[in-house]
């Protein structure tokens, strides 16, 4: 009889949370970050709201290319982020505070240029052929991000709109250093090197889409 009582108040929970969501789901919107399309990069969210004024965002960013334009951009984000907005749920103005989880092989901007190669005494490293060695830097790690945004929700007609949006955060990240002519550490670790920085993490222009 117990067993009965239990299996029967799982599936009864089961069937209400299926059915929350389902209700949920109508209010849902999925989006689509036009910004990003041009350089194939794939930057999704789906947005739920909570109440009239708060809502909940998950959002993946993935780049997958190795070598975009001859620089390393790969990366793979994910984003967990609450939002409120001063009028109503997914409408006009917002603020939000949001998290963020990274991986990356990239070259930060500030490596984006070829350089010089200093030896351990500070001379220019000379090539086999007697040319000094001159090379990119990249970066290969993880980063922890928490940050805040702010944006406007546009909506074109009842199904399709667009979200405009910036964020900056606090980046705390684990990284390795290599030279880009023969992939050997440029820092001169035998660990993790350890950066944090203050800079914008997130923006673009979403195309959204509410599901019914």
């Amino acid at each position: 009889m117990k067993f009965r009582e239990k299996f029967l108040s799982k599936i009864t929970l089961i069937v209400v949370v299926f059915l929350l969501i389902k209700i949920k789901a109508q209010q849902t919107e999925i989006k689509l970050n036009a910004a990003f399309v041009p350089l194939t990069m794939l930057n999704v969210a789906i947005e739920k709201p909570l109440n009239k004024k708060f809502s909940i965002q998950a959002e993946g960013f993935i780049s997958p290319w190795k070598s975009l334009y001859g620089k390393n951009m790969q990366f793979y984000m994910g984003t967990l982020e609450g939002r409120y907005y001063f009028d109503e749920v997914m409408k006009k103005w917002y603020i939000g505070a949001y998290g963020s989880i990274a991986a990356f092989n990239i070259q930060k901007w500030n490596y984006l240029r070829s350089t010089v190669v200093y030896d351990a005494d500070g001379n220019p490293e000379l090539l086999s052929n007697g040319n000094i060695r001159v090379t990119e830097r990249y970066q290969k790690g993880l980063a922890v991000i928490i940050g805040i945004s702010g944006g406007y929700h546009y909506s074109i007609n009842d199904q399709w709109g667009l979200d405009i949006y910036a964020g900056i955060g606090a980046t705390q990240s684990l990284y390795k250093g290599y030279f880009k002519d023969n992939n050997v550490r440029y820092d001169g670790a035998e660990g993790w090197n350890k950066s944090g920085e203050v800079i914008p993490t997130r923006g673009g222009v979403m195309l959204t889409y509410k599901l019914k």
